[in-house]
């Protein structure tokens, strides 16, 4: 590979390791109207999208979230603090899983929040811990990367092929989604064997 297919390696990197995220202080502490909340969505998470048109968060995925059931109702069509940290936990969570996966994820929390003393941490607490947990690993992706990528080259260095380039980008490309699949595997695993109220 060559110095320009790293730079741009190292341009994509750090276009996905930048920290695009809603944060608690982000979210108003006082209730929002749906276009409120889809609005701060959209200012707070437009980088994450793959294509200019693509939306974050719209009214019919909300809407979507309250049938399946995987959402606290709404009070006089507003959304709290603690609904809006669901919503974004689902707007992650539905990169890789089913809506039913989701809900069963969501279940203990969404009991808890109707109990009056909580067994679980906040809604608030989980969310904060999360992103702190996200940052670290984003902080160590670029790394992981480079390890994967020098891997593939030596793996192909002893093959007689043409385009080294091409080669090296689609064997990336390959280990890549191999290891996001080996992820949503272990998810499912966990959600099935620990969430699932059939076992």
């Amino acid at each position: 590979m060559d110095t320009n297919e790293d730079k741009n390696l190292d341009d994509i990197l750090s276009e996905i390791t930048e920290f695009s995220e809603l944060t608690l202080s982000d979210i108003p502490n006082i209730d929002l109207y749906m276009d409120q909340v889809t609005t701060l969505f959209e200012s707070k998470l437009s980088s994450l999208k793959r294509n200019s048109e693509d939306k974050i968060m719209t009214k019919t995925m909300i809407n979507n979230y309250a049938k399946a059931k995987i959402f606290p109702p709404v009070k006089s069509k507003k959304y709290t603090k603690e609904q809006i940290v669901l919503l974004s936990i689902i707007y992650t969570l539905k990169q890789s899983l089913s809506l039913s996966d989701i809900g069963k994820v969501f279940k203990p929390l969404l009991e808890d929040m109707s109990k009056e003393s909580s067994e679980l941490i906040s809604v608030e607490n989980l969310y904060d811990t999360f992103l702190e947990l996200k940052r670290e690993n984003e902080n160590n992706y670029s790394e992981h990367f480079y390890s994967i990528l020098e891997k593939s080259k030596n793996k192909l260095k002893n093959i007689d092929h043409g385009d080294n380039t091409k080669n090296e980008l689609i064997l990336m490309v390959l280990t890549l989604i191999a290891e996001a699949n080996i992820n949503v595997r272990m998810s499912q695993k966990i959600i099935d064997r620990f969430f699932d109220n059939k076992n």
